[in-house]
Formats: C-alpha cells, structure tokens, sequence
C-alpha cells in the first residue's frame, strides 16, 4: 500500500474531513491523522498523534505517498509563532525521509496589502501583518525545501471560506448565527465591498485534484473560487432570503473589537487583519480554471447548501 496511501494530517478539521472523501476516488489506502482521528470513508486508517512531536509526524507520515497537511491552530499570533515552524520544519523533514510528496493548504495572508483587490499565485510577497509574517515564513520554508531538499510539494492557497459543517468560519459566525437569532448579519468594515470567499466542498475537491496530478508540484495553486465576488452585504441578503430574517448589515469597526478583545481574547486577533475588509479582495484562481476541468460552486448555490446545513445543525 505505500504508493497508494494518502495521509491527512489534521483530518478533523474543516478541510480534512471532506478531502478524506474525495480521495476515496483515488486510493483505498488513507491515514487520517490527528490528536483524536474520526473515520470519514469505512476503510480510513485513524492514526492518533500529536503533531507538536517530530517524531510522531514521523511515524504518521511513514509509508505515504502523499502528504497533505491541513492543520489549523487555534487563531492566535503567539501560538501560530511557536508551532507553525516547528510543525513546517518537521513536516518537511519526514516527508523527506519516506520520499513522499507534500501539498500544503493555505492561505492569503503573506500578500502585500495592495495586492489584496486582485490576487493571483504571482502577487507580490509582503505580509502586512505579524500573522502573514509566519505565513511567509512556513511557505518559504516549503518552497526552499523544493529547491535544496528534493522535496516534491505545492501550495494549494484558499481564500477565506464558507460552506457546511464549518461552524467556526467567519459567515458562520457573522452572518448565520445572527439571523438564527433574529438578528441582522454582522460585516466588517465595510459591507459595500467584495469579497471573495471559497466554498470548503470545492476546496476539498480541488486539494485532492492537485494533489494528485503530475503536473502540478512546485508551484502555487488558487482553489477555485466563484469569481462572481459578493459584497458583505449581497452576502448577507443571500443567507436572509434562504434562513430568514433582515437582510441588513450592521457593522463591525475596528475600535469595537478592540473594546470586545478586552473581554474576549479571540477578538485581540482580528484588528491587524482589517485591511482586507477596507477594500475590494478578489481571489482570482484562474490558473486553476485553465488546468482543470471543473465546475465550480456558484454563490447562491454555496449559500442554499450552506444555510441547509447550519439548519440541520442546530
């Protein structure tokens, strides 16, 4: 089974557990590993480790022909700066040893802020804020094991999702809850501008796609994204029309989350992020679109299966 096993490190998480999924179209042989690992498809092989041990990465990534590593840490800058190298570095070396490939879920946060209205693989690298710093710093690493180590690995980037089964997303929390509650939808910033978000189902789908092709290694890939972008408050009126309740927008500045993180430890994190809310942020994954043929989720479509979910959830 070792040219055939697939290995999820972070299988739990919000992307992790649908790639599981969509890997069964391509092995039978899939290592989902993660702290307390749940099955997804009845044959997964579930592989409790802690992945702040080098060498129980090690021993979860032995055997795979593909790693692809998923995790997400608890959003806070202080703990992102001590595990996310240390994690990459292991990652990296293990990967190494077993000769297996490395596909790596990301993010946005290391372009420069004026790249932000129009992003694409080949804009500028310039983190504006110390949370994009050590997303530079761990897909540098990657990238400069590509070129010294003989590591074979992609970047697969995301922008900011939405979708089902995603209950700690920012739609989720800002907008589904709100209607729940017969409230208005909560934006930041500024509700008039677009933003792009990528639909997790499609995310799964294209990581596994990438993950598998030959072509697609050594590069930087954009998930297929809706390029139809919505602004907050089109978003908003999206999810009202399908979960009921007000279609407005209130709302949130900068200097109220200051004042919430005073009480709320999670909303310290948010003020450095703010300029991709200020402004146009448009996710452009045409590279993608070129390569493959597939049929990306449209909004109004994303946000029916979405609200469903949410729905069913309560």
């Amino acid at each position: 089974m070792q040219g055939k096993r697939r290995t999820i490190l972070g299988a739990n998480g919000t992307i992790g557990a649908p790639l599981a999924r969509e890997l069964a179209a391509y092995t039978d042989s899939i290592r989902l590993v993660s702290r307390a690992p749940r099955k997804v498809n009845a044959g997964d092989e579930l592989f409790p480790a802690d992945l702040s041990k080098p060498e129980q990465v090690d021993a979860a990534v032995a055997g795979s022909a593909i790693v692809y590593l998923m995790v997400g840490f608890d959003y806070n800058l202080n703990v992102w700066r001590e595990a996310w190298p240390r994690l990459m570095r292991a990652v990296i070396d293990a990967c190494v040893k077993h000769r297996a490939k490395l596909v790596f879920f990301d993010n946005v946060y290391m372009y420069d802020k004026e790249a932000i209205p129009h992003m694409t693989e080949a804009s500028p690298i310039n983190p504006p804020s110390k949370k994009g710093a050590v997303r530079k710093e761990i897909s540098d690493m990657l990238m400069a094991a590509t070129r010294g180590k003989g590591l074979q690995a992609l970047i697969a980037r995301s922008a900011d999702f939405y979708g089902p089964d995603n209950l700690k997303s920012l739609v989720t929390e800002m907008i589904c809850k709100n209607l729940a509650k017969g409230k208005k939808a909560n934006w930041m910033m500024d509700a008039g501008k677009r933003h792009s978000l990528t639909y997790t189902p499609d995310a799964a789908k294209a990581t596994a796609v990438l993950g598998n092709a030959e072509d697609t290694y050594g590069q930087v890939w954009h998930l297929p994204t809706d390029p139809d972008a919505l602004t907050g408050a089109q978003l908003a009126a999206l999810f009202a029309k399908e979960m009921g309740g007000s279609a407005g927008v209130s709302l949130l500045p900068v200097w109220l989350m200051r004042m919430l993180g005073l009480f709320m430890p999670i909303m310290r994190e948010f003020p450095e992020m703010m300029y991709q809310y200020d402004r146009e942020y448009i996710f452009d994954s045409s590279k993608f679109d070129k390569r493959f043929a597939f049929r990306t989720t449209p909004y109004a479509q994303g946000v029916k299966e979405t609200a469903a979910a949410f729905a069913r959830a309560k």
